[in-house]
């Protein structure tokens, strides 16, 4: 069984109260998943938050994934994603209209959970977004790391949507070519 019927096959345990199968499906992607939210959040307190919704929303709710949009994967670093900027925006708003959200928030530092797994495939995920053309590149970064929508993207990069909706599903297949699912373990 391949890693995505495996991944296929743990969201079917989950769906039927196994929690071996969430364990399973959480030591498979979780430091992917922190990379994704700590990215987006910038502090270590706040991506680990974001995790515990994440994980609440996948053990309540894996029936929200959808086969043919994509892999399960690709669907949990969605929910990660989703979950770091409601959280985000929801920190703006308590802020106020005058600040940014972790505008006086220096970087974030590697603490002890990022283990050197985690570190070196964050390096792969980079050389790989290198190796990607610029509009690939930047539509992933605008997207999965500064929080924007595909609208907001479109008008930042004066494209239709469609387009960044095409680039983005381009950008992902080409990512997943050179850092292939198998690895993300």
């Amino acid at each position: 069984m391949n890693s995505q019927e495996r991944d296929r096959s743990c969201l079917e345990g989950i769906r039927t109260g196994d929690t071996r199968a969430l364990e399973e499906l959480y030591d498979r992607h979780n430091g992917l998943l922190y990379s994704v939210a700590l990215r987006i959040v910038r502090k270590p307190a706040d991506a680990e938050q974001v995790l515990r919704e994440c994980w609440l929303q996948i053990r309540r709710g894996p029936g929200t994934y959808n086969v043919g949009r994509g892999t399960v994967g690709a669907w949990l670093v969605t929910v990660a994603r989703d979950k770091a900027i409601d959280r985000l925006r929801s920190e703006g708003s308590r802020l106020g209209a005058g600040q940014t959200p972790g505008a006086d928030t220096p970087p974030p530092t590697e603490d002890a959970s990022a283990n050197a797994a985690h570190q070196q495939m964050s390096e792969r995920v980079r050389r790989a977004l290198d190796v990607l053309g610029p509009q690939h590149r930047q539509v992933l970064e605008l997207t999965y790391f500064e929080g924007l929508t595909q609208s907001e993207i479109a008008d930042r990069l004066n494209v239709q949507p469609g387009t960044v909706k095409s680039w983005t599903r381009q950008a992902l297949v080409r990512l997943s070519d050179l850092v292939p699912h198998e690895d993300w373990t």
